[in-house]
């Protein structure tokens, strides 16, 4: 009850997504590809057998790791379409079958719990530039994310809803 009499404080489960799809470390980055195509979406946490985070991966780290040279979408698109399709189609096929492990985001991971004031998650997201927070239980297993997308779909909600 901060501000508001009677309004409950925004916490993380209010806007989390809570049937998460994730990747174990195994998984290729040809199946890790399919994913996020089939569900829409730029990236995942990377979680072992008990559903603990152990990364994040998104479209973005892929990029990078197949084109580490290109600095902007214009330097990737003229390096791949222009000067070296044969190299990068050779490196692509190589490249699908390296585990998600090879390229997730180990360090820096920040995490949100369910109950944790929706600012504090959103303050991570705009500080750090991230798209997606992964939401932890006590035990560290994944529960749930919050993106910014799904924030603007839920503000967006209220608001044309009210």
């Amino acid at each position: 009850m901060d501000g508001y009499k009677g309004v409950r404080k925004l916490e993380v489960k209010d806007f989390m997504i809570r049937d998460v799809i994730t990747v174990k470390k195994e998984t290729t980055i040809r199946e890790l590809l399919k994913v996020l195509a089939h569900h829409r979406i730029g990236g995942v946490p990377v979680v072992d057998a008990e559903g603990k985070l152990l990364g994040m991966i998104s479209d973005g780290d892929v990029i990078r790791f197949l084109q580490p040279k290109a600095r902007t979408v214009y330097d990737f698109y003229i390096t791949i379409v222009v000067n070296e399709q044969e190299d990068f189609n050779e490196k692509l096929v190589h490249s699908l079958d390296f585990p998600v492990e090879k390229i997730m985001k180990r360090r820096e991971l920040y995490t949100v719990r369910p109950e944790d004031d929706f600012e504090n998650a959103l303050r991570i997201l705009v500080k750090h530039h991230f798209k997606k927070l992964p939401v932890v239980n006590q035990a560290g297993r994944v529960v749930g994310v919050i993106s910014r997308g799904d924030i603007m779909r839920q503000i967006t909600d209220k608001l044309l809803n009210s």
